[in-house]
C-alpha cells in the first residue's frame, strides 16, 4: 500500500475529516461506558463544510422536484395550440365554449372552483388535487355513449377568451386557480332541446328505446370504471346528427369511494336526484340508476318531469311521500317496470346499470308502444288537454240536446248539428 497517497488523501479531506476520526476521542465530562453524556468540541467542527455539503444536497433535492413537477402529465394539452371561438353554455361549475384544438373542433369547460365565495383557498386546492386524479381515469375512457375526453390543463394562464360586445377582439384574463377540460364537439345540440322540439309530436317508441339504450350503455360503461356521474339529465346528454347520444359535462362526477359515507352531500339537479342525495345520506353509483329512470320517463313523455311544484316541494314530496312523475296510460308495461326498478326508493332495490341494458334490449317495439308513428303528426292520445275533452263533452251534451228536442230543423240544419254531433263524440273519444 502506498501510505504516502493516502496521507496526501488525509491531509486533502481538511478538518472535517479529522473531526469525524477523532470525535469520540473528544469527550468532555463523564465516561460514555458509564452511560455519560458525550459532548463535542465546537471549534472542531468544520460549520463551513457542512453548509456546502448542504447546500448541494438541497440543490439536487430541489432540481428533482422542480423536474417532477414541470414533467407535463399524460392527458395534459398545449393550451397554444387551444383557439377559443365563442361561449357555447354558462354552468354552475364554470362555462362551455366552442373551440379548435390541433385542428380538431372541441368543447373547452373552464372551471374555476375559487371564485364568488365557492371555495376558500384550502377547498379550491383539494378540489385540484381531486380533479387531477379523476382527469387521470377520464382520458382513458372509451366508449360510443361516452363524449371523448381530450385533454385538460391545471392551469389556463396562457388561455385566451375572446371578450364579448364592444370589446370584441380583445381577450379576457383567467384566475390562475383555473382548470379546463376539453373534449369532442358534438354539434346535435342537448338531448333536453330534442325532447321540447318534439314536445307536442312525441317520439317513435323505436326512438325511445335507442336514446334509453344509449344512455343506458353509457352509464353502464362508466360504473364499470368506477366513476359516478352524479349528474344524470337530459340536459347533460348530447346527441350527434346522427341521434347518437353521448354523455356529457362530468363537472360534478367523481371516482366511487369505496366506502359508501365518503360520498355525501346534494349534488345534482333537482327533480333528477334521488332520494338519499336529497336526504343527504351515503350513495353510490345507484344514485345514477335512479336519475336515469327519471330521463326514460322525460324520453318518452317529452316533457317536465313535476312542472308545477316548486324546488322545495319536490324534495320533500320525492322523499318523504315518494313522489314520482306519473307513467301514462299508453306506455308499455315491460317499459313502465324498468321506470319503476330504477327509481325505487331503496337503492338496493335499483338494478345495476348493465342489467338495465340487458332489459331494455328485450322490450318489443314492433308493435309500437302509444307513440305516434314518425310519418305521422298527431301527438298521443295519453297527453290530450283536460280542457279540450272538457269542450268535447259539452258539444256532444248540447249537440245531441237539440237533436232529441224534436225542433223543427231543416234537413241541411239537422245535417251540419248531426256532423257537429259526431265531431264532438270523436274528440272527446280521442283524448279518454
Amino acid at each position: 500500500m502506498d501510505f504516502k497517497n493516502v496521507r496526501e488523501e488525509k491531509s486533502v479531506l481538511g478538518p472535517a475529516q479529522k473531526f469525524e476520526e477523532g470525535a469520540l476521542e473528544m469527550r468532555v465530562g463523564g465516561d460514555n461506558r458509564d452511560g455519560g453524556t458525550v459532548f463535542l468540541r465546537a471549534d472542531m467542527i468544520d460549520f463551513k463544510t457542512w453548509d456546502v455539503q448542504m447546500e448541494k444536497h438541497l440543490g439536487r433535492a430541489w432540481s428533482r422536484d422542480a423536474e417532477a413537477r414541470n414533467k407535463p402529465e399524460e392527458w395534459e394539452i398545449e393550451l397554444a395550440k387551444l383557439d377559443i371561438k365563442n361561449v357555447v353554455a354558462h354552468g354552475t361549475y364554470g362555462t362551455v365554449y366552442k373551440g379548435v384544438y390541433d385542428g380538431q373542433d372541441v368543447a373547452v369547460k373552464v372551471l374555476d372552483w375559487g371564485e364568488d365565495g365557492i371555495a376558500t383557498a384550502a377547498e379550491s386546492t383539494a378540489l385540484r388535487a381531486s380533479f387531477r386524479q379523476e382527469v387521470a381515469v377520464w382520458h382513458k375512457l372509451d366508449h360510443p355513449n361516452v363524449t371523448k375526453f381530450v385533454g385538460a390543463s391545471m392551469g389556463t394562464s396562457n388561455l385566451k377568451i375572446p371578450s364579448q360586445g364592444i370589446l370584441a377582439g380583445n381577450f379576457n384574463s383567467l384566475p390562475s386557480r383555473a382548470c379546463c377540460v376539453v373534449v369532442e364537439y358534438i354539434p346535435g345540440g342537448t338531448l333536453k332541446k330534442f325532447l321540447i322540439r318534439n314536445s307536442r309530436k312525441k317520439l317513435a317508441f323505436k326512438t325511445v328505446i335507442q336514446l334509453a339504450l344509449d344512455l343506458a350503455r353509457g352509464l353502464s360503461y362508466l360504473h364499470s370504471k368506477k366513476i359516478v356521474h352524479r349528474d344524470v339529465k337530459t340536459e347533460n346528454m348530447l346527441l350527434h346528427s346522427d341521434r347518437t347520444l353521448k354523455i356529457a359535462d362530468f363537472g360534478v362526477a367523481r371516482i366511487e369511494a369505496q366506502n359508501p359515507r365518503d360520498m355525501t352531500g346534494n349534488t345534482g339537479t333537482l327533480g333528477y336526484m334521488a332520494p338519499e342525495v336529497l336526504d343527504g345520506k351515503p350513495y353510490n353509483r345507484k344514485c345514477d340508476v335512479y336519475s336515469f329512470g327519471i330521463c326514460l320517463w322525460e324520453i318518452y313523455c317529452c316533457d317536465m318531469p313535476y312542472p308545477d311544484l316548486s324546488f322545495a316541494e319536490v324534495s320533500c314530496a320525492v322523499v318523504q311521500q315518494n313522489l314520482r312523475p306519473e307513467i301514462p296510460r299508453c306506455c308499455p308495461s315491460t317499459f313502465a317496470s324498468i321506470m319503476r326498478k330504477c327509481w325505487d326508493a331503496k337503492p338496493e332495490n335499483r338494478p345495476e346499470m348493465d342489467e338495465v341494458v340487458k332489459l331494455l334490449e328485450a322490450v318489443d317495439t314492433s308493435k309500437g308502444g302509444g307513440m305516434i308513428p314518425d310519418d305521422q303528426a298527431r301527438k298521443c292520445f295519453c297527453f290530450g288537454s283536460a280542457r279540450a275533452s272538457l269542450y268535447g263533452l259539452r258539444l256532444v251534451v248540447i249537440l245531441g240536446a237539440l237533436l232529441l228536442s224534436g225542433l223543427n230543423l231543416t234537413a241541411a240544419v239537422s245535417c251540419d248539428l248531426l256532423l257537429l254531433f259526431w265531431l264532438g263524440c270523436a274528440t272527446l273519444m280521442w283524448k279518454i
